[in-house]
C-alpha cells in the first residue's frame, strides 16, 4: 500500500497565533505558562488538520517557537557560555540566542541568523567552541512532543535535523578556530541517545533531515555521513527505523555518500525541484529501501498538477512496487501559508489554481489513493485537471504590450552613461556628503497607530485625503527625528507600506493578493507574499509621491526607496509557467519607469533593495548558477542604469557571505553598497580588498533583528574593524537592514551612538588629513 507524508507543517496558525503569542511574552504581557500552553495548542490543531486529512505519516518536532535549528542548539546542549552564564530560564535563554536579551541586567546580543538554503525562512547558526561539548537536555523537546502527540492519539514521525547538517550549517564563534563538522564523533553520540529515547517513547521511524546533500560538499563534510550513520546502524533495533530526508536540490552529485545511508529504511527527495534525479536515486536504493518521493511543492502555493505528479509515482512503484513508494511533500510545508480557506477576497477563478499547507497535505493523501486506485478519488482528479487547464487558458497570464517592450530591450538599456570615477565626482558635488556619511536603510518603526490607520483605509473606514494626510504627518516625524539625529542622507520611514514587496505588487500589473496568506521568515516575522499570476507592469508612479513630499521637507539628500526586481521576484510566489528571467525582466522594466520619474521629481539618492539575490543563487556551482547571476545582474542593471551619473544608486544586500559570487555583486554597478553584516566576522570584508572594489560600501554596525541597543563604543569597534579591510573614503556607516520591526526608543538610542560614532571617525581623519 502507498503511505503519504508531510515532512513539517508551518507553525503560525490560522491568524499567526504564534506570533501574537511570542511577541505578548516578550512584552510581558502573557506568562511563560500560556505561552508554552499556546504553542501545545497549536502543535495539536496542526496534527490533527493532517490527521483529518487522511495522511498516514505525520511529522512531529516541526514546531518550534522561534526557529527549529535553534532548538537543536538548546536540546544537544551546544548554548554558548555567553548564555547559560546569564542563569536565564530555558525559554529565555532561546529567545535570548535567537533575538538577544537586555533586560533585568542581562545583555548579551542574538547569534548569527541566515538563510536557510535558498529559501527566504531564517535560521540561527549553530555557533561552536574549540572546547565545544554535547549532551542531551532533560526531557528533550523531541521526545516530549512525540509523547504529547501519542497521548492525543496521534503516532508521529519524529523531525531531526542530521548530525552532518547541523555541524554543516554552523560555525565556529568569534575568538575559535574549530572546524564544526571536526566535532561530529562529540555529537553523534548524543543522537543516539535522543534517538533511543524516541524509540522508548515508541516511535517506529524518525525522518533524518540532511539536506546539505544537495550542496556541492566540502571532502570532510561528505566524509563525515559514513561515521555518523555506522553509528546509527550499530545502534539497531535500540534506535527507530530512520527516513534521511533531503530537499531544495538533486543528490545525484553526492550518490557516494548513499552507502553511508544502507542502514536507513528509506531516503526522500524532492522530485518537484529536480524531477530528473527520480530514475538515478531509484537505481540507487538498496533492496528493500523506501522512495519517499517529493511530489507536492513545499515552496510555492500552485495547486499540484496530478497528472504529472502521478506520472512520476507511477514511474516509481513500476521499480519498487506500492510497499516501498511514501508520497509525500517536497520539504516541510513550512514555506507556504496555512490555509486556503482563510481568503474570501481573492477572485473566484484564480482562487481555484492555489493550494496552501492545509490543502496540501490532502493532495499528498489523494495522490496515495490515486496511484492505486483512481476511481476512489475521480471526482478530486477531475476537479483538478479542469483547474490545471483553465489556468493555463486564463487570460489573466498573457500581456502583450509587456512581451512586445522585453522584445525591444537593448543591451545599452543596461549600463549607465559613464564610470563610477565619472559618476563620483558629480555625485560628490551634487550630494555634499561627508566622510563616514550616516544612512539607513529605508523603514522607521511601523508602529500600532500606523497599522491601525493603514487598516481603517483598507476596510474604507476613512477617506483617501484623511489617510494621505496622516501618512504626510508620519513623514514629518521621521524627517524631524532624523533631523535630531543629524543623518547625512534621510529616508522617508515607509509609513505608507505594508512590505517591502506586496506594496509593489499591488502597484503593478500581474499580482493577486491574500488577505491571511502569512508565511514565517524568521521568529514572529511573518510576511504576505503577493502571488505573480501573468504578466507584469507599471500602470503609474508608486513612490513619487510620498518621496517628493519627503524631499520638500528635508534638510539633507532625500533617499527613494524601492524594492529590486531579484527581490521582488523572489519574495512573491513566482508563476511556475514561465521562467523566472522573464518574470524578473518585467519587473525590471517596471522599476526602471519608477527610478526615472523619481529622479524627474528630485530625488537623486535612489536605493534598490536586493536582500534576495543570494537567497537565490542556485545551491551549487556551475551553468545553472552562472545563468542566474546573468539574468538577475541584467535585471538589476535595466532597472537602475536609466539615470543620469549625478544620481546615486545604492542597494542592500543581506548578508555578507558573497565571496563565491562576489563578480556579480561588483557587476551590479551599483554607487553605494548596503550589506548586513554585523553579526558576521569583519574578515569577510576582505574581499573588498582582494577584489579591489573601487565603489563605496556599508557594512551594517548593528543587529536590527534585536530589541538591544549597543553602546557607542560597539559602534566604535566595529567601524574600527572595518577600517581594516577598506578605506575611510568608501566606508558608510549604517544598520544592517531597515528598522520597521523595532520601536521608536530603540531606534533613536541606537542610531544616536551610530551617528557619534561616525562623527567620531569623521573627525578623527579629517584631523590625520
Amino acid at each position: 500500500m502507498v503511505q503519504s507524508s508531510v515532512l513539517g507543517f508551518p507553525r503560525m496558525g490560522v491568524l499567526r497565533d504564534l506570533k501574537k503569542a511570542n511577541e505578548a511574552y516578550w512584552a510581558d504581557k502573557i506568562s511563560q505558562e500560556a505561552l508554552l500552553e499556546e504553542g501545545k495548542r497549536l502543535r495539536l490543531a496542526h496534527w490533527k488538520i493532517q490527521k483529518d486529512a487522511g495522511v498516514d505519516i505525520i511529522p512531529s518536532n516541526d514546531f518550534a517557537h522561534y526557529d527549529h535549528v535553534l532548538d537543536h542548539i538548546q536540546f544537544f546542549n551546544a548554548v554558548p557560555e555567553r548564555y547559560t552564564k546569564q542563569k536565564l530560564s530555558p525559554l529565555d535563554e532561546y529567545f535570548a540566542m535567537g533575538r538577544g536579551h537586555q533586560k533585568g541586567g542581562v545583555d548579551v546580543p542574538a547569534l548569527e541568523m541566515v538563510k536557510w538554503f535558498d529559501s527566504n525562512y531564517h535560521y540561527v547558526k549553530p555557533t561552536l567552541q574549540d572546547n565545544q561539548t554535547f549532551s542531551l537536555a532533560e526531557n528533550p523537546k523531541p521526545v516530549r512532543e512525540f509523547l504529547e502527540a501519542k497521548e492525543a492519539g496521534i503516532i508521529t514521525r519524529p523531525v531531526l535535523v542530521g548530525p552532518v547538517s547541523f555541524l554543516a550549517l554552523g560555525k565556529a564563534d568569534r575568538g575559535s578556530s574549530v572546524n564544526p563538522i571536526s566535532l561530529l564523533d562529540k555529537l553523534v553520540p548524543v543522537y543516539v541517545e535522543l534517538l533511543k529515547a524516541l524509540k522508548a517513547a515508541g516511535a517506529e521511524t524518525v525522518q533524518i533531515d540532511e539536506p546539505t546533500l544537495v550542496f556541492d560538499l566540502a571532502p570532510e563534510v561528505k566524509a563525515a555521513f559514513k561515521p555518523a550513520y555506522e553509528a546509527f546502524a550499530a545502534a539497531g533495533d535500540a534506535i527507530p527505523s530512520l527516513v534521511v530526508a533531503t530537499y531544495f536540490g538533486d543528490i545525484v552529485h553526492n550518490f557516494d555518500v548513499l552507502p553511508a545511508f544502507s542502514a536507513a529504511k528509506g531516503i526522500h527527495v524532492d522530485l518537484v525541484r529536480n524531477p530528473e534525479q527520480l530514475e538515478p536515486v531509484i537505481k540507487q536504493l538498496g533492496p528493500s529501501q523506501i522512495l519517499s518521493a517529493g511530489v507536492v511543492d513545499g515552496r510555492n502555493i500552485w495547486k499540484n498538477d496530478f497528472a504529472k505528479s502521478l506520472d512520476l509515482l507511477q514511474t516509481a512503484i513500476k521499480a519498487l512496487g506500492e510497499d516501498r513508494v511514501i508520497v509525500a511533500t517536497s520539504s516541510s510545508l513550512l514555506h507556504t501559508p496555512h490555509t486556503l480557506a482563510s481568503e474570501k477576497k481573492l477572485p473566484t477563478d484564480v482562487y481555484e489554481w492555489f493550494s496552501f499547507a492545509s490543502e496540501k497535505v490532502k493532495e499528498v493523501a489523494i495522490l496515495a489513493k490515486a496511484v492505486t486506485n483512481p476511481e476512489a478519488v475521480r471526482a478530486e482528479l477531475d476537479a483538478n485537471a479542469a483547474a490545471i487547464k483553465a489556468r493555463a487558458e486564463s487570460t489573466r497570464t498573457n500581456d502583450p504590450k509587456v512581451k512586445e517592450r522585453q522584445a525591444a530591450v537593448t543591451p545599452e538599456q543596461h549600463n549607465r552613461k559613464s564610470g563610477f570615477d565619472t559618476r563620483y565626482a558629480q555625485q560628490k558635488k551634487h550630494l555634499s556628503l561627508p566622510l563616514f556619511p550616516t544612512t539607513t536603510i529605508g523603514s522607521f518603526p511601523q508602529t500600532s497607530e500606523i497599522r491601525v490607520q493603514r487598516n481603517k483605509f483598507t476596510k474604507g473606514e476613512i477617506s483617501a485625503e484623511e489617510y494621505d494626510s496622516f501618512i504626510k504627518k508620519e513623514i514629518d516625524l521621521a524627517v524631524s527625528i532624523q533631523d535630531e539625529l543629524d543623518l547625512d542622507v534621510y529616508v522617508h520611514g515607509e509609513p505608507e507600506r505594508n512590505d517591502m514587496v506586496q506594496y509593489f505588487g499591488e502597484r503593478l500589473n500581474g499580482y493577486v493578493f491574500t488577505t491571511h496568506a502569512w508565511v514565517q521568515s524568521y521568529g514572529s516575522r511573518c510576511v504576505r507574499p503577493p502571488i505573480i499570476v501573468g504578466d507584469i507592469s507599471r500602470p503609474a508612479p508608486m513612490t513619487v509621491k510620498e518621496s517628493k513630499y519627503a524631499a520638500s521637507i528635508s534638510k539633507k539628500p532625500m533617499k527613494g526607496m524601492l524594492t529590486g526586481p531579484v527581490t521582488c521576484l523572489r519574495w512573491s510566489f513566482p508563476r511556475v509557467d514561465v521562467h523566472q528571467s522573464v518574470q524578473c525582466q518585467q519587473l525590471a522594466l517596471a522599476l526602471r519607469d519608477e527610478v526615472v520619474d523619481l529622479e524627474a521629481n528630485g530625488i537623486y539618492v535612489i536605493q534598490v533593495d536586493e536582500p534576495a539575490l543570494r537567497e537565490g543563487l542556485p545551491l551549487r556551482k556551475g551553468s545553472e548558477r552562472d545563468a542566474y547571476l546573468e539574468w538577475a545582474v541584467n535585471s538589476f542593471k535595466l532597472a537602475t542604469a536609466g539615470v543620469e551619473d549625478s544620481t546615486q544608486i545604492h542597494s542592500h544586500f543581506c548578508y555578507s557571505e558573497f565571496q563565491d559570487f562576489f563578480h556579480a555583486i561588483a557587476a551590479l554597478d551599483a554607487d553605494v553598497l548596503s550589506i548586513e553584516n554585523s553579526k558576521s566576522d569583519a574578515k569577510l570584508l576582505k574581499v573588498f580588498i582582494d577584489e579591489a572594489y573601487p565603489r563605496h560600501i556599508g557594512p551594517g554596525v548593528y543587529d536590527i533583528h534585536s530589541p538591544r541597543v549597543p553602546a557607542e563604543e560597539e559602534f566604535k569597534q566595529r567601524i574600527e574593524e572595518m577600517l581594516e579591510f577598506l578605506r575611510p573614503e568608501q566606508l558608510w556607516i549604517n544598520p544592517d537592514c531597515g528598522l520597521k520591526t523595532r520601536k521608536w526608543d530603540e531606534v533613536k538610542g541606537a542610531l544616536t551612538h551610530m551617528v557619534n560614532a561616525a562623527k567620531y571617525f569623521r573627525e578623527k581623519y579629517a584631523n590625520k588629513a
